[in-house]
């Protein structure tokens, strides 16, 4: 067995143990879950069933991160951490609660809870420093945008509530707040690691799962408090409540998960930088963000009292502007794109040279500017002699080498004004504006001395008379690439009649 073959193999096992390990965690994570549903309603029993699984998820991390490069492993590090500081908030949140009786904001597991917050943040930004560059314009503004719309919600429904509570302390208004804006700033950097341009997987979306699967329990959270104030109780329904704690559970599981994936190496790996796309449920998500406003202000006014007006003046303005901002990013790249095409065609695809198509549109032009200075004008025809032997004897890719190699010489010994051009097959076009018929002869005979590989050309030379068109010069430059050929090649030849 070659080195290789051994190396391969090897791959393969620690990807198959890699997997084994991750099925076997997701199973049983999921038939905790499932048993969750259905153990004593007793406060310790619920308890200890989330705190085991949420630090079984961050042991499950902290050893997909053991399996990584070290170069790889800090993120995860930090989610570990996140999950762990959030399932300890549990306990701590418990013993306050029933044994020392501590139930004012905040609670001694207020910072256990919030903690995850910040360390997944800090996780997804050395994802997206390591997959992307962070000024990628488009991802920014999708992220703010988005970021923007469910923030002005947040405030109108969430934050600014809390503000008019009287009977709150300082530092309960900040912890009470804390929690929207962690949920905001886990928005906008899961939306911003979404958009990267780095390699997609399972692992991705694993985490993302996990990111969104926190959102949508705070979110939940939320509307059942705000339902409680019209008498509707639903989180005192033991079946309801257990339903909603399984939502973050699922996050710390999937959080395990991804950890455990065997391409989790590849989430930091960078790719090439890509052009900015907007998919249909990227571009749902931007269109739904930028109606929040104008929703939000269409409830208020069907209320009949408007309460929030300058806060949705303010949110109107900064998407409208975030919105203008990603259509300019829009038009930046389609005109880029358009300039690319452009470039592409009008240049030969092997040696880099202009085509045909833009040799024709550049001869009647250089004519022209010829005619109104009183300047000559020689233009000359090349062809690489028996270049379809060449080909036979040593193969079309030696061929293509044979002619990008010639080309480069060729241009090599060219003025910046001259223009040379591949015409077709092994035919080259040159122009020497300015040029007379012994200095095109003088251009072409260095570059027939440069020709690689001890190949030869016959070349046809006219200069321009004054009058003719450029259909008539060319035809006047093939007409002496002919006559170079019946004379043995290897020559370069001019009509014999101007």
């Amino acid at each position: 067995m070659t080195f290789e073959t051994v190396m391969t193999a090897g791959r393969h096992r620690r990807a198959r143990a890699a997997f084994a390990t991750q099925a076997t965690f997701a199973a049983l994570v999921f038939l905790a879950l499932a048993a969750y549903q259905f153990i004593p309603d007793n406060d310790w029993w619920t308890c200890t069933w989330q705190i085991a699984i949420g630090w079984s998820a961050a042991a499950a991390i902290v050893l997909g991160a053991r399996r990584l490069p070290r170069r790889d492993r800090t993120p995860w590090w930090f989610f570990a951490a996140g999950v762990f500081c959030n399932a300890s908030g549990i306990a701590v949140a418990k013993i306050s609660e029933n044994v020392w009786h501590l139930d004012d904001l905040p609670t001694p597991a207020d910072p256990f809870f919030l903690g995850l917050y910040p360390l997944c943040a800090v996780g997804i930004g050395l994802l997206i420093r390591r997959r992307d560059e962070w000024r990628n314009r488009s991802a920014l503004l999708d992220a703010a945008t988005i970021t923007t719309g469910f923030g002005l919600l947040a405030w109108i429904y969430v934050i600014a509530p809390i503000d008019l509570d009287e009977s709150m302390g300082r530092w309960a208004h900040a912890t009470q707040v804390a929690y929207p804006i962690g949920d905001l700033l886990l928005l906008a950097m899961m939306v911003r690691l979404l958009r990267s341009s780095g390699s997609r997987g399972a692992t991705l979306w694993w985490l993302g799962g996990a990111l969104a699967a926190l959102l949508i329990g705070d979110i939940a959270w939320v509307v059942l408090d705000n339902l409680g104030t019209v008498g509707l109780t639903l989180e005192d329904t033991p079946w309801f409540r257990r339903l909603l704690e399984s939502v973050f559970l699922v996050a710390f599981a999937l959080f395990g998960i991804a950890a455990l994936d065997p391409a989790a190496a590849r989430l930091g790996q960078s790719a090439q930088k890509q052009a900015t796309r907007l998919g249909p449920g990227l571009l749902a998500l931007l269109t739904g963000a930028s109606l929040i406003a104008p929703g939000l202000l269409a409830v208020q006014l069907g209320d009949g009292q408007l309460a929030n007006g300058w806060s949705i003046v303010v949110g109107s303005t900064v998407l409208f502007l975030l919105v203008v901002g990603r259509m300019a990013g829009l038009l930046r790249e389609v005109e880029r794109q358009a300039g690319q095409l452009r470039a592409l065609a009008r240049s030969d695809e092997l040696t880099g040279l202009p085509n045909r198509r833009a040799w024709n549109d550049e001869l009647p032009h250089a004519l022209e500017r010829a005619r109104r200075g009183a300047e000559s004008v020689a233009v000359a025809i090349i062809d690489l002699d028996h270049f379809k032997h060449f080909n036979d004897t040593f193969g079309h890719p030696a061929g293509d080498r044979l002619l990008k190699a010639a080309s480069a010489a060729w241009h090599g010994t060219l003025r910046k004004v001259d223009l040379i051009a591949r015409y077709g097959g092994e035919e080259f076009v040159v122009l020497l504006p300015g040029a007379d018929a012994a200095h095109g002869h003088f251009v072409l005979t260095r570059m027939l001395a440069v020709t690689p590989l001890g190949q030869t050309f016959s070349a046809g030379l006219a200069v321009w008379n004054g009058e003719e068109t450029s259909d008539e010069l060319l035809q006047r430059a093939d007409e002496a690439l002919y006559l170079a050929k019946d004379r043995g090649r290897n020559r370069i030849e001019m009509p014999l009649a101007a």
